[in-house]
């Protein structure tokens, strides 16, 4: 009797009957990109409390893993062997694509799965990984959208395209230019610089002397808004196109009122969707704005649940059922087709004036 007491009471210490299902949330938390894991943590804590308070996902209750990757490479895969060391099996993760990508290679030996809901270079999906996944559009087919709308709305005019090496930045870069030559358009200058570069005066100099007028620069907010300070400052009369990366205030605080008028190509902004009214009243609570890619990380958060809750708790399972049926999420239905990439994403454009931006109609 005694022994068979002895293996009960080990048993429920060994199989908690209700233990938490723990998801990583892996971004930059610290350093120039911090506004983005700002954005993720508040979008992710947000439908993890959305989730417990209607049960959890088969009463189990969601515990958020952050970790801090600053969008280094390096430090990217280390938190990724952090999170499998931990016996993490679901990561939302992670922002920058020169993270995600190698830290990807770790997930995937790790048998991981993850869904970033930032992370847009091909390479992160095209590796044919079965657990990897994003909640968010590719650049292949926001660059050719970006190409499309230079070569409609600028026609004769010279054309800049800058870069600042990452992933993110030099891939895009590659696929709008490719854009603009189908349409017979060679940029005059294709141009990269330095994250953490400060001083843009030579760059504006060789922009003036080429009679540049339109840029696509793609860099992150910082970096973008300083080279948009500098061109206004100095005159340049350039209008500035961005990518998402900009698609925060982040980029107005650098630019300030010289950031007037810069358009910026971005995913359709969910927050007009009635899916996302219930998420953005509760964010909204705090004061807090849910811009940029806050919704898409409540959707990543909402798509590892639904996972869950069709094929249990082994991420091959989940992956194969996420491929097999779409996802109710506040980003709207979400089609993952073979590769992890969603199917059928659209795009906006859109024009910051007066410390905001709003969609440019049509």
């Amino acid at each position: 009797m005694k022994k068979l007491l002895l293996a009960f009471a080990f048993l429920l210490v060994a199989v908690p009957a209700h233990a938490d299902i723990t998801i990583g949330l892996a971004g930059p938390f610290s350093g120039d990109n911090a506004f983005m894991g700002e954005q993720m943590s508040h979008g992710a804590e947000q439908a993890v409390a959305d989730i417990n308070a209607h049960g959890g996902v088969d009463g189990q209750k969601l515990v958020l893993r952050k970790m801090d990757d600053a969008c280094d490479p390096k430090q990217a895969v280390t938190v990724a062997n952090r999170m499998a060391s931990e016996g993490i099996q679901f990561v939302v993760g992670h922002a920058c694509s020169s993270a995600s990508i190698p830290a990807s290679h770790v997930y995937n030996d790790e048998g991981i799965l993850m869904i970033s809901p930032v992370s847009s270079n091909p390479a992160l999906t095209d590796a044919g990984y079965k657990t990897i996944f994003r909640a968010y559009v590719r650049d292949d087919q926001q660059g050719a959208f970006i190409a499309g709308y230079i070569l409609k709305h600028f026609k004769g005019e010279k054309v800049a395209i800058v870069n600042d090496k990452s992933a993110w930045g030099r891939g895009i870069a590659d696929i709008v230019r490719a854009g603009l030559g189908k349409g017979g358009v060679k940029p005059t200058l294709f141009e990269s610089i330095n994250v953490g570069d400060r001083d843009f005066s030579a760059l504006v100099t060789r922009f003036k002397r080429a009679g540049i007028k339109v840029a696509f620069v793609a860099c992150y907010s910082t970096e973008a808004g300083l080279i948009t300070r500098q061109l206004k400052e100095q005159k340049a009369g350039v209008q500035v196109i961005g990518g998402d990366a900009i698609f925060t205030n982040q980029f107005w605080s650098v630019t300030g009122q010289t950031g007037e008028g810069v358009l910026m190509s971005a995913a359709a902004d969910a927050r007009k969707l009635p899916e996302a009214a219930q998420a953005l009243a509760e964010l909204r609570k705090s004061g807090y704005e849910p811009e940029g890619y806050t919704l898409n990380t409540y959707a990543a958060v909402q798509v590892v649940a639904a996972g869950i809750r069709r094929a249990g708790q082994h991420p091959y399972k989940v992956a194969a059922a996420l491929r097999a049926k779409p996802v109710k999420t506040v980003i709207g239905v979400l089609h993952f087709d073979a590769k992890g990439d969603l199917e059928h994403p659209a795009f906006s454009m859109y024009r910051w004036h007066d410390g905001t931006y709003a969609e440019i109609k049509g």
